[in-house]
């Protein structure tokens, strides 16, 4: 997994950016209207949403009942602080919590190595391809889906290729190599919990890891960087879960205390991992950051993009799920500009 990402993130890490000024059960979040957006907020562009330190708690907190809907249940006082407590010790030892998720197949290092290769031709790529029958498919099903929007159906491998480009390409293999690590795909039947959760938790991963990618540009960060740093943004949450389950818990508590707790140490927990995965350094330092008050920080491109695709993609999830209404504050002036593209591109992605 280390070899696999240094790679994929094309070498050594690089410094970091410079500085920038359905369950309809589930009760709605009670929102309180936006505040004005904060000054480097507002300097990066009209598409980024502000972050509102009254509605994001809101956000989190029905987006981790969603989430956890089909494993909800109650615990005690002295059960979830013994989840805590395990959570924190995992992010103390991130080699542990990584130990939890699968690794990625091992067909995607080597057409990565291709693809940092100046003399590989397309047709060698579409070779290469061609000896995974799985990921063949997915290369032809993602080069015919809206993100691409090639305008004529794509029906082989080399049209693909094609049509999807260098970028288009370590996006494709970022999303093929992490959907089984995230979606959980051939977990243990133990594993009832993650096994619900998780399926719901990559329409998250790549909501977020979508939005991200569009935010980037127009906040000088780079798209693939933040393509796929959000596509590991929460898979903290995914030990997490792990980890309830573990414990011999067959359900996830839901107190609020306990919500906000768990999420605060899942992000660690994400960041740990991304570092012992050796992503670049700004990568993992981006996941902490990410979402946090921009006062509380020193904003940063690729923070900013995350945590406001992580707020996109949480928003649309809720919204397709029927928790929340379109006309719900503070979503019109989230949405506001180019953000609502954004958010629309998310929709025709998770369709």
């Amino acid at each position: 997994m280390k070899q696999w990402l240094t790679r994929l993130f094309g070498g050594a890490a690089t410094a970091a950016p410079a500085q920038t000024t359905p369950s309809h059960s589930i009760p709605g979040p009670a929102f309180h209207p936006g505040a004005a957006p904060a000054p480097d907020a507002a300097a990066a562009g009209d598409s980024a949403p502000a972050f509102d330190s009254a509605a994001a708690p809101h956000v989190d907190l029905a987006f981790y009942r969603w989430l956890t809907d089909p494993v909800r249940g109650d615990a005690d006082a002295r059960a979830e602080a013994g989840i805590l407590a395990e959570l924190a010790r995992l992010a103390r030892d991130p080699a542990a919590a990584g130990a939890l998720v699968p690794r990625v197949p091992a067909v995607v290092p080597q057409l990565l190595k291709s693809l940092r290769d100046d003399s590989v031709s397309s047709g060698e790529l579409a070779r290469q391809i061609a000896r995974d029958a799985v990921l063949v498919a997915e290369v032809i099903r993602e080069a015919n889906s809206p993100y691409f929007r090639s305008g004529r159906p794509i029906t082989t491998i080399d049209g693909a290729v094609m049509v999807l480009g260098e970028n288009g390409l370590r996006i494709l293999l970022a999303r093929v190599a992490f959907r089984p690590v995230i979606n959980m795909q051939g977990g243990r039947a133990a594993d009832r919990i993650v096994r619900l959760v998780a399926p719901r938790l990559w329409l998250h991963a790549d909501a977020c890891a979508l939005a991200a990618s569009l935010l980037a540009p127009e906040l000088g960060a780079d798209p693939f960087e933040a393509y796929l740093t959000g596509l590991v943004l929460n898979v903290g949450l995914l030990v997490a879960f792990r980890l309830i389950e573990q414990l011999g818990h067959p359900v996830v508590p839901q107190s609020d205390a306990f919500c906000a707790t768990l999420l605060e140490g899942a992000r660690d927990l994400s960041a740990g991992i991304a570092a012992h995965w050796e992503l670049p350094p700004f990568a993992a330092a981006a996941i902490v950051r990410a979402g946090r008050p921009a006062s509380s920080l020193t904003a940063r491109p690729l923070a900013e993009a995350l945590g406001r695709a992580d707020l996109l993609a949480k928003l649309r999830l809720l919204l397709d799920a029927g928790i929340f209404g379109a006309g719900d504050a503070p979503l019109p002036a989230l949405l506001a500009g180019p953000a609502g593209r954004h958010f629309e591109r998310l929709g025709v992605q998770q369709g």
